[in-house]
């Protein structure tokens, strides 16, 4: 029966992870928002569905995404958005915005108490104050501002988001979207006409000018706030990203065509539909407009529709659990059961992986990109990496050692890349520093795997300490396997690393006009090929031996994630894109947990659990991994 254990193991887990592939259901009776979802437009200068849309706003705003009801209850992405977009007086009662800090609460009158969130009917009343606080907030750098500062500011750009979108799609507060439209309609063959008569040198009359200007007055404001562009290009033209029109830009650019674009007039009668409750109308609207889009846009209905379906797989989230069982099969394997649950955690990781990869091409797919673009993507790559080398050592050496370094890391850079996902969409628009698909392709990636390698490198140096420090598991065999992994990660490490250097300099000099130029994020990078190059010397000059590795090791963590995140945080050079206030105590916590780490692994040998003498023998300790050298260890 143990041998069907990994199998069952597998089928279970895989069945929970395929049980998010189905299309979500919705009862006849109701909006289907899974189907407006769907629906392409373009923000931020991307195509996506409206889906993402939500669900990077909510992001943004609540930090969530969905939202929390005072009575209990939720609102989904796609709800949230359709109100906000629809009938937004409902949309301002949901409490959205996050409000921690006391002095911002103090700005408006209120103390501190339990809530957090605050709707926008609440912080309608005090918007000039938070506009003019933010403001002077945003005239400084980010390491210059106060905590309250930050606050106010973040709050700004959340209620300024929510403002744009509110009007995206319709004036705040339109109540009758098909009326107006069918309104200024009628008003365009005067508008052609008094156009006319210009172009000829006759003059407007008053009437027809109030006409027209009343019209293009209140367009022009709603098309500085539009935040979505939900009208798609003419077909056949070249260049559909720069052709994309908001609503009133749309309806500005039918002054003179004499015609309301079909797509706009399709956004007003969902719009009734939807503050009417008339679900059977609005659910054939969707279909229309869907329809009426994947015409004249197949490529990016297609390409939104893959992405939500990758937006409702969650292949990340699934896989944070995936490697948290992996680690704990692979632990356990060390107490009991060993070939049953090493061959469980082997298995399993193999799905994780498959996941993983699904996940990182569909992004790939999308973007139309190498696999690193951003720091998120690069968390991804270097979990993604780990887990192949994991993979391989595992196979190798059959011991559960990689299967438990690829868990851990993999849910390590998983998390991470959750909360850099926190700034909204993941699949933005690439800084300018990385916009050329030769470094992405060469410099990035071959940075991000020696990044993933010397990683794995330091996890295996900190199951060899914890495991020989506080327990009597790390026998002989088990630590020699261990020095033989470090020591060949390292040389792994140390080959991208160095490759991935020169290849950043080669496109340095040919996109800046140097090879090298002393920038910080330069330094970190070489600083690691540096570090590689002492631990591999070190060992083969006999100055460190099995222990001594494990110890330079734990520091590659140090210097692996300053050159990742820390040089970032400096907030100059021309690599500081990714900068993270909240991330600077993690790391700076991290690195404090690899020097202690690195210390605890410095005591005397005797000290060490599985190097101390049993109570029934007296004469040798339970494994002598190494003698105690005479050479600096």
């Amino acid at each position: 029966m143990k041998r069907f254990i990994p199998l069952i193991i597998v089928i279970l887990a895989a069945a929970w992870v395929g049980s998010s592939w189905p299309a979500p259901h919705w009862n006849a009776g109701d909006f289907d928002l899974p189907g407006f979802g769907k629906i392409p437009v373009l923000v931020s200068g991307r195509v996506k569905p409206l889906d993402t849309v939500a669900r990077n706003s909510l992001l943004i705003i609540h930090g969530k995404q969905d939202v929390g009801l005072t009575n209990g209850g939720h609102v989904t992405g796609m709800q949230w958005l359709s109100e906000v977009l629809f009938n937004s007086s409902v949309a301002d009662q949901h409490p959205l915005f996050v409000i921690n800090n006391a002095e911002v609460l103090g700005l408006f009158g209120w103390e501190q108490g339990d809530r957090k969130y605050f709707s926008f009917a609440e912080l309608s009343p005090f918007l000039k104050q938070i506009d003019e606080q933010g403001e002077q907030a945003e005239k400084l750098q980010s390491v210059q501002r106060s905590a309250f500062q930050n606050a106010i500011f973040n709050l700004r750009n959340a209620l300024i988001l929510y403002q744009r979108l509110k009007n995206s799609v319709q004036a705040e507060e339109t109540t009758a979207s098909v009326n107006e439209l069918e309104i200024f309609e009628k008003a365009l063959p005067v508008a052609r006409a008094a156009a006319a008569r210009q172009s000829t040198g006759n003059a407007w009359t008053k009437a027809q000018l109030e006409t027209v200007a009343r019209a293009a007055q209140r367009f022009e404001t709603m098309s500085g706030l539009a935040y979505i562009l939900p009208v798609p290009p003419a077909p056949g033209l070249t260049d559909q990203t720069q052709e994309w029109k908001s609503i009133p830009e749309s309806l500005l650019h039918s002054i003179g065509t004499g015609s309301i674009d079909p797509v706009v007039r399709a956004y007003a009668q969902m719009g009734d539909s939807f503050r009417g409750g008339k679900t059977a109308l609005f659910n054939q609207q969707v279909r229309d407009l869907s329809d009426l889009i994947s015409r004249e846009q197949p490529v990016a209905t297609k390409r939104a529709s893959f992405e939500f379906l990758f937006n409702r797989v969650e292949p990340f989230s699934h896989d944070m659990t995936l490697y948290v069982l992996v680690f704990l099969l692979a632990c356990g394997s060390w107490l009991a059961w060993t070939q049953v649950l090493n061959r469980s955690a082997f298995y399993l990781l193999l799905l994780a992986l498959a996941v993983h990869t699904f996940g990182m091409v569909a992004r790939m797919y999308l973007q139309e990109r190498p696999p690193v673009t951003n720091l998120y993507s690069s968390a991804i790559f270097i979990g993604w990496g780990t887990v192949v080398v994991g993979l391989i050592l595992e196979r190798i050496f059959r011991d559960g050692i990689g299967s438990a370094c690829a868990g851990a890391i993999g849910f390590i850079t998983l998390v991470i890349a959750h909360h850099l996902a926190g700034s909204g969409d993941t699949l933005e628009m690439l800084q300018a520093v990385l916009d050329t698909n030769i470094w992405l392709a060469t410099h990035v990636v071959a940075i991000t795997t020696g990044y993933a390698a010397m990683f794995l490198a330091g996890m295996l140096a900190i199951i060899y300490v914890v495991r020989g420090v506080f327990t009597r598991s790390l026998t002989r065999p088990v630590a020699d396997a261990f020095g033989r992994m470090t020591y060949g990660v390292v040389c792994f490490a140390t080959l991208f690393s160095f490759v991935g250097t020169v290849l950043g300099g080669i496109w340095a000099d040919q996109s800046w006009g140097r090879f090298w130029g002393w920038d910080p994020k330069e330094n970190g990078a070489v600083l690691i090929v540096l570090w590689c190059a002492i631990t591999l010397h070190a060992r083969w000059g006999g100055y460190i031996r099995q222990r001594g590795l494990m110890i330079m090791a734990l520091f590659g963590n140090v210097i692996t994630s300053f050159s990742w995140f820390g040089v970032n945080m400096l907030g100059v050079g021309l690599h500081s894109y990714g900068f993270m206030q909240k991330a600077f105590p993690w790391l700076v916590g991290f690195i404090i947990s690899q020097l202690v780490l690195m210390a605890i692994a410095s005591m005397p040998l005797e000290r060490w659990r599985s190097f101390q003498k049993t109570a029934s023998s007296t004469s040798k300790p339970l494994i002598i991994s190494e003698p105690i050298p005479t050479a600096p260890n």
